[in-house]
């Protein structure tokens, strides 16, 4: 199973659900791979002590078929989780790729040869519908969209939903939507509870059960270099994101 984290927004959680799940599926006995796609590169920058000191990142694997990805995986802080850095470089990928006739294909091109080792893999993605998240769309098996609980929570989802239409009939037609995930939700509003309300209505099933809510603990993990569970593995947070996990491997069973 590869499954892709995306929604264009920024803000919404995308980084802190992929390595909070990524984590949660560590600890529960799966191998694990976290595939970093962003140029900001915050995955990897939660995942790794030290992720200056590797030369290489998913860009030169991209851009070059000699580098392979396992060249750019490594252990992360969280045992059993591997991750496959990303660093600025990817930046420049769109225009590196321009004119190319498998743009579309690189990242899952590269991530082939390594899908047998690992049990599930996630990809972390930028805050845009380029051509990143394009690869991180055509790579998968599974779309995840985080929304946050917020007023203007849905714009742009129509435009990432056509996306996902567009990749199924031309690129990837066993991409499924695995569900929708509200995230940054404070339940002492009202506004936040209208708005779950109403992304239940435009999504129905398709949403999780397991709604995220606003945590310092979330927020603060990333800098220790851990997830949630080993930072806090008594908070809310932790116990939300273990649960979402398990509705995730559910509903991939069926």
């Amino acid at each position: 199973m590869i499954i892709t984290i995306a929604n264009q927004k920024g803000g919404v959680g995308k980084t802190t659900t992929a390595v909070n799940i990524s984590a949660a599926l560590a600890f529960m006995g799966k191998r694990t791979l976290l595939v970093d796609t962003d140029p900001q590169a915050h995955s990897t920058i939660s995942c790794l002590a030290e992720p200056d000191r590797y030369e290489k990142s998913l860009y030169d694997v991209m851009m070059n078929s000699r580098d392979k990805l396992e060249s750019v995986i490594h252990p992360s802080t969280v045992p059993g989780l591997d991750i496959a850095i990303a660093k600025v470089s990817m930046a420049k990928l769109e225009a590196s790729l321009t004119g190319e006739i498998d743009a579309h294909y690189r990242l899952k091109d590269v991530i082939e040869p390594v899908k047998k080792k690992y049990e599930v893999i996630l990809i972390d993605t930028p805050p845009t519908l380029g051509l990143i998240t394009v690869n991180a769309l055509v790579a998968a098996t599974h779309l995840l969209v985080p929304i946050q609980s917020s007023y203007l929570s849905l714009e742009g989802t129509d435009d990432l939903l056509e996306t996902v239409e567009k990749i199924r009939k031309v690129a990837n037609p066993h991409l499924q939507i695995i569900g929708v995930l509200i995230t940054l939700h404070d339940q002492r509003t009202n506004i936040s509870k209208d708005v779950v309300d109403r992304i239940s209505r435009v999504f129905g099933n398709r949403v999780f059960k397991t709604v995220i809510s606003k945590s310092v603990k979330l927020e603060e993990s990333p800098a220790y270099k851990e997830s949630i569970f080993t930072y806090a593995g008594g908070s809310i947070g932790a116990v939300q994101y273990r649960k979402v996990t398990e509705e995730i491997l559910r509903r991939a069973k069926n």
